[in-house]
């Protein structure tokens, strides 16, 4: 897997993820620094990802489907911690 888990934020991100999808590629990737001065960026340098993972769980998920499971791993995180969140969820092979 790839370790592109900087922060605290992050770091949790990619050890729920990696719980709940056990993903054979993975990457948390930090978008905050693109969002500064817009609204939900909180000044903590951890409010805006992107979640790249490829996991056999995902096979024969739609979409929607997918977006779902990541966003169940990640609960209570996107409740406060997280203000943007974009998702590339694939099977292997895809």
């Amino acid at each position: 897997m790839t370790d592109t888990f900087t922060g605290p934020v992050a770091r949790e991100m990619a050890q729920r993820l990696t719980a709940a999808l056990s993903p054979v590629s993975l990457k948390v990737l930090n978008d905050s620094d693109k969002h500064r001065g817009h609204a939900g960026h909180d000044g903590s340098g951890e409010s805006h990802f992107t979640v790249e993972v490829v996991a056999a769980a995902f096979a024969g998920m739609s979409r929607l489907e997918r977006q779902r499971a990541v966003n169940a791993a990640l609960g209570d995180l996107l409740q406060g911690r997280i203000h943007a969140l974009a998702i590339r969820a694939k099977a292997p092979g895809e």
